[in-house]
Protein backbone atom coordinates (compact mmCIF):
# COMPACT_ATOMS: atom_id res chain seq x y z
CA UNK A 1 0.00 0.00 0.00
CA UNK A 2 1.28 3.45 -0.95
CA UNK A 3 0.51 6.78 0.63
CA UNK A 4 -0.92 8.94 -2.19
CA UNK A 5 0.42 12.15 -0.68
CA UNK A 6 3.93 10.77 -1.30
CA UNK A 7 3.28 9.94 -4.97
CA UNK A 8 4.58 12.57 -7.38
CA UNK A 9 2.42 11.15 -10.18
CA UNK A 10 -0.73 11.61 -8.07
CA UNK A 11 0.11 15.28 -7.38
CA UNK A 12 0.74 15.88 -11.08
CA UNK A 13 -2.56 14.17 -11.94
CA UNK A 14 -4.41 16.42 -9.48
CA UNK A 15 -2.80 19.49 -11.10
CA UNK A 16 -3.81 18.16 -14.52
CA UNK A 17 -7.42 17.74 -13.42
CA UNK A 18 -7.48 21.33 -12.17
CA UNK A 19 -6.11 22.53 -15.53
CA UNK A 20 -8.76 20.56 -17.40
CA UNK A 21 -11.54 22.08 -15.30
CA UNK A 22 -10.24 25.54 -16.24
CA UNK A 23 -10.23 24.59 -19.91
CA UNK A 24 -13.76 23.21 -19.60
CA UNK A 25 -14.90 26.64 -18.40
CA UNK A 26 -13.77 28.07 -21.75
CA UNK A 27 -15.74 25.62 -23.89
CA UNK A 28 -19.08 26.59 -25.42
CA UNK A 29 -22.07 25.81 -23.20
CA UNK A 30 -23.58 23.53 -25.86
CA UNK A 31 -20.67 21.16 -25.15
CA UNK A 32 -21.81 20.76 -21.53
CA UNK A 33 -23.04 17.20 -22.13
CA UNK A 34 -20.40 16.39 -24.71
CA UNK A 35 -16.75 17.34 -24.50
CA UNK A 36 -17.01 19.18 -21.19
CA UNK A 37 -18.43 16.14 -19.45
CA UNK A 38 -15.95 13.80 -21.16
CA UNK A 39 -12.78 15.74 -20.42
CA UNK A 40 -13.77 16.29 -16.81
CA UNK A 41 -14.50 12.59 -16.30
CA UNK A 42 -11.19 11.56 -17.88
CA UNK A 43 -9.24 14.14 -15.89
CA UNK A 44 -10.77 13.03 -12.59
CA UNK A 45 -10.30 9.37 -13.48
CA UNK A 46 -6.53 9.69 -13.68
CA UNK A 47 -5.73 10.67 -10.06
CA UNK A 48 -8.69 8.61 -8.82
CA UNK A 49 -7.34 5.40 -10.33
CA UNK A 50 -3.84 6.16 -9.10
CA UNK A 51 -5.28 6.61 -5.61
CA UNK A 52 -7.40 3.46 -5.82
CA UNK A 53 -4.41 1.42 -6.96
CA UNK A 54 -2.25 2.87 -4.20
CA UNK A 55 -4.80 1.71 -1.65
CA UNK A 56 -4.92 -1.86 -2.91
CA UNK A 57 -3.22 -4.77 -1.20
CA UNK A 58 -0.84 -5.82 -3.95
CA UNK A 59 1.61 -4.32 -6.38
CA UNK A 60 -0.12 -6.23 -9.18
CA UNK A 61 -3.39 -4.43 -8.42
CA UNK A 62 -1.58 -1.11 -8.23
CA UNK A 63 -0.07 -1.73 -11.66
CA UNK A 64 -3.54 -2.56 -12.99
CA UNK A 65 -4.99 0.74 -11.75
CA UNK A 66 -2.00 2.69 -13.11
CA UNK A 67 -2.82 1.09 -16.45
CA UNK A 68 -6.44 2.25 -16.19
CA UNK A 69 -5.23 5.77 -15.31
CA UNK A 70 -3.00 5.68 -18.36
CA UNK A 71 -5.94 4.71 -20.55
CA UNK A 72 -7.84 7.72 -19.23
CA UNK A 73 -4.82 9.91 -19.98
CA UNK A 74 -4.82 8.75 -23.61
CA UNK A 75 -8.55 9.34 -23.83
CA UNK A 76 -8.09 12.86 -22.44
CA UNK A 77 -5.23 13.51 -24.86
CA UNK A 78 -7.50 12.58 -27.78
CA UNK A 79 -10.30 14.84 -26.58
CA UNK A 80 -7.94 17.80 -26.08
CA UNK A 81 -6.60 17.33 -29.60
CA UNK A 82 -10.19 17.28 -30.84
CA UNK A 83 -10.83 20.59 -29.06
CA UNK A 84 -7.87 22.06 -30.97
CA UNK A 85 -9.01 20.54 -34.28
CA UNK A 86 -12.53 21.92 -33.82
CA UNK A 87 -10.98 25.29 -32.94
CA UNK A 88 -13.02 25.51 -29.74
CA UNK A 89 -10.04 26.78 -27.74
CA UNK A 90 -6.74 28.11 -29.16
CA UNK A 91 -3.94 25.56 -29.39
CA UNK A 92 -1.59 27.66 -27.24
CA UNK A 93 -3.99 27.25 -24.30
CA UNK A 94 -4.30 23.48 -24.76
CA UNK A 95 -0.65 22.67 -25.49
CA UNK A 96 0.62 23.05 -21.88
CA UNK A 97 -2.14 20.71 -20.70
CA UNK A 98 -1.23 18.18 -23.39
CA UNK A 99 2.35 18.35 -22.11
CA UNK A 100 1.11 17.53 -18.59
CA UNK A 101 -0.84 14.57 -19.99
CA UNK A 102 2.25 13.30 -21.80
CA UNK A 103 4.35 13.63 -18.65
CA UNK A 104 1.83 11.61 -16.64
CA UNK A 105 1.69 8.93 -19.35
CA UNK A 106 5.47 8.57 -19.22
CA UNK A 107 5.51 8.54 -15.42
CA UNK A 108 2.80 5.90 -15.33
CA UNK A 109 4.66 3.60 -17.72
CA UNK A 110 7.88 4.09 -15.77
CA UNK A 111 6.14 3.45 -12.46
CA UNK A 112 4.46 0.29 -13.79
CA UNK A 113 7.79 -0.96 -15.10
CA UNK A 114 9.56 -0.34 -11.80
CA UNK A 115 6.79 -2.10 -9.85
CA UNK A 116 6.97 -5.13 -12.15
CA UNK A 117 10.76 -5.27 -11.92
CA UNK A 118 10.65 -5.08 -8.12
CA UNK A 119 8.38 -8.13 -8.03
CA UNK A 120 11.07 -10.36 -9.53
Amino acid sequence: MHKIEDLKIWHKAIALAKSVYLIADGLPSEERFGLISQIKRCAVSIPSNIAEGAGRNSQKEFTHFLSIANGSAYELQTQLILIIELQLIPEEKIKPVLEKVSEIQKMSYGFQKSIKESQY
